[in-house]
């Protein structure tokens, strides 16, 4: 029994020994492949966005011009209407009896100016008599008239086509042309207005940006916006600048924009947001790819390959998003090659097997994004 164990533990050691034989034979791995790219300039474009208010082309407030009740609502909520279409009935029957008692006035003014005057006429009175009755007619006449138009104020039509907005009020409720809240908006948005702001910063590179002795040819110069919907979509129509306030708000140290989009199928509704969108066209840029770069305490950083094939980690400035890419403003330089994919495997001077990669798409339509604007966030790339 003896001899069997020594002789199971030998061979157990032979085994070992010859595994660790065939450990020790085995070649140290080599620089592994990994995609690299030659970064060049090139011409992007990036947008500009600015968060906006949307308000139709008209938002007009519907008061009453007298006191009364809602004696009915011939519109609802978010109907569209038309120019002169009825929609609120005042009660007017207080209005009538006045206007009744003031027509009576009239005739009864009217009645003593001719009985008057063929008395003057034969001298049988004096002529002050006459006037007297003629100023009493006219002041009749004139209250009369008041009256007859507050009845009609009582009628409320809209004043222009739109939308009708929210309706604080019900049948029955009294109001007044003192009221604080309406009686409801009706809302043109055939044409939708877009309301942002510029700062100082990005109110001078618009102007020096697009060129014109006026704000006018500045406007004219500018391309078309694009407007981006809270469902982070791009809406379909293109807009144009329309308008720049010539003075900065001092405390808040911006100038108002507006652009304005056409909205044939009523898509977009007064009082909604968005971001508009402003083109800019960039020459002569770094692009190099999003996943080229990595953060390294806060700082974008990427590797480069050197003429030993060996990678160093490098810091670099960006200024925002085109399509895919990062647009780098500092710290790289045309020609350097630059690893696009897997980055977090490498690390200072380890040794690669550069394999030349596909740049990226310069700058696809509504994906690029400037740092300085109001909001600096890329959306998805379109499928």
């Amino acid at each position: 029994m003896k001899n069997k164990s020594l002789f199971s533990i030998l061979i157990a050691i032979i085994t070992l020994s010859s595994c660790g034989k065939k450990e020790e034979q085995m070649p140290p791995q080599g620089p592994m492949p990994f995609p690299v790219q030659t970064v060049a300039k090139q011409d992007a474009v990036v947008y500009q966005e600015y968060t906006a208010n949307l308000e139709g082309q008209q938002n007009v407030e519907i008061r009453p011009k007298v006191n009364g009740f809602i004696q009915k609502i011939y519109v609802d909520e978010g109907q569209v209407v038309r120019k002169g279409q009825l929609l609120f009935k005042l009660e007017t029957q207080t209005q009538n009896e006045d206007a009744s008692a003031a027509k009576a006035a009239v005739q009864a003014a009217q009645v003593e100016v001719d009985r008057l005057k063929p008395l003057v006429d034969r001298k049988i009175i004096s002529n002050v008599q006459l006037e007297t009755a003629k100023a009493k007619l006219a002041q009749a006449k004139a209250s009369y008239g008041a009256i007859a138009a507050n009845i009609g104020f009582g009628t409320i039509t809209s004043p222009v086509d739109g939308v009708i907005g929210g309706l604080p009020f019900r049948e029955g409720s009294l109001v007044s042309s003192s009221s604080e809240m309406p009686l409801t908006t009706v809302s043109d948005t055939r044409v939708i207005r877009a309301y942002f702001s510029m700062n100082e910063k990005q109110l001078l590179f618009f102007n020096k940006t697009f060129k014109g002795a006026t704000t006018a040819e500045k406007l004219k110069a500018a391309p078309e916006v694009s407007l981006l919907l809270v469902d982070n979509t791009e809406y379909d129509q293109k807009g144009k600048l329309a308008t720049m306030n010539g003075l900065v708000n001092p405390q808040t140290g911006t100038t108002q924009f507006r652009a304005e989009f056409k909205n044939p199928e009523g898509i977009l509704r007064s009082g909604s947001s968005g971001i508009v969108r402003l083109p800019i066209n960039e020459k002569n840029v770094i692009l190099v790819p999003q996943n080229a770069v990595f953060e390294v305490q806060g700082k974008q950083t990427l590797y480069v390959v050197g003429k030993d094939n060996k990678v160093k980690s490098k810091i670099v400035q960006t200024s925002g998003t085109s399509g895919l890419n990062f647009i780098v403003t500092g710290g790289l330089e045309e020609g350097e090659v630059i690893v696009i994919e897997g980055t977090s495997k490498l690390k200072d001077d380890m040794e690669i097997v550069p394999q030349q990669g596909k740049p990226e798409a310069a700058a696809p339509a509504g994906n690029a994004v400037a740092k300085d604007s109001a909001k600096t966030t890329t959306p998805p790339a379109k499928k």
